[in-house]
């Protein structure tokens, strides 16, 4: 294990890192805006699985890959951004759903989310990329714990603090959306809003430098 300040330094890091708004957060914010709360949620609970994948790939050194071979990242990167595109597009141009106003609707939306937001966390590079800068630093080679191992005890509590600050996005989000849901015009711009801050991400995503 890192010694009590290296991991002191870790956690204070992490959470700085944590909070500052990133592509994660909004994501989680969009699909609360377009879906609702529990839409929100579950998209922040698929985000922190598909992390996972990024932890365990960090952990058994795959995620070199992408400084090896650029053009594997470039077509990572590119598959990610439309992905979100089209979800963006899709949310914008879809009917207006509330969060628990229509039943049998939010919970279709809720796992939709899930599963999309799985999608867009492992098809993310940069989540890649960021583990494999981010934790070495706070890695002791001479623990007795394999550095594999420390690869992902420290990989599972940035997922766990990243997914923290997600949630709280989205309920901070939702109580906004509470307060509008009422007006159907509202919950459509509000819809729109999110649909477009997803596709926008994917702009963002497709062409912002390596």
């Amino acid at each position: 294990m890192p010694s009590t300040e290296l991991f002191l330094a870790f956690l204070a890091t992490t959470a700085l890192f944590a909070f500052i708004p990133g592509p994660a957060m909004l994501y989680a914010a969009a699909q609360t805006l377009a879906r609702g709360r529990s839409s929100g949620l579950m998209a922040s609970l698929g985000i922190h699985l598909g992390g996972y994948v990024h932890v365990i790939a960090a952990a058994a050194g795959l995620s070199v890959l992408f400084h090896a071979v650029p053009m594997l990242y470039m077509a990572v990167k590119l598959a990610g951004a439309a992905y979100l595109i089209w979800l963006g597009v899709s949310m914008f141009r879809a009917k207006a759903q509330g969060d628990v106003t229509i039943p049998g609707i939010e919970p279709k939306s809720g796992r939709r989310a899930f599963f999309e937001s799985v999608t867009v966390e492992v098809l993310n590079p940069k989540t890649a990329i960021f583990f494999l800068a981010f934790l070495p630093q706070f890695i002791d080679a001479s623990a007795t714990l394999p550095i594999w191992i420390q690869f992902v005890f420290l990989g599972t509590i940035v997922n766990l603090m990243f997914s923290f600050a997600d949630v709280v996005c989205v309920v901070l989000a939702g109580a906004v959306i509470t307060r509008l849901r009422r007006s159907s015009q509202a919950q459509r711009l509000m819809q729109r809003t999110g649909g477009a801050m997803i596709a926008g991400l994917g702009v963002h995503l497709a062409f912002q430098k390596s």
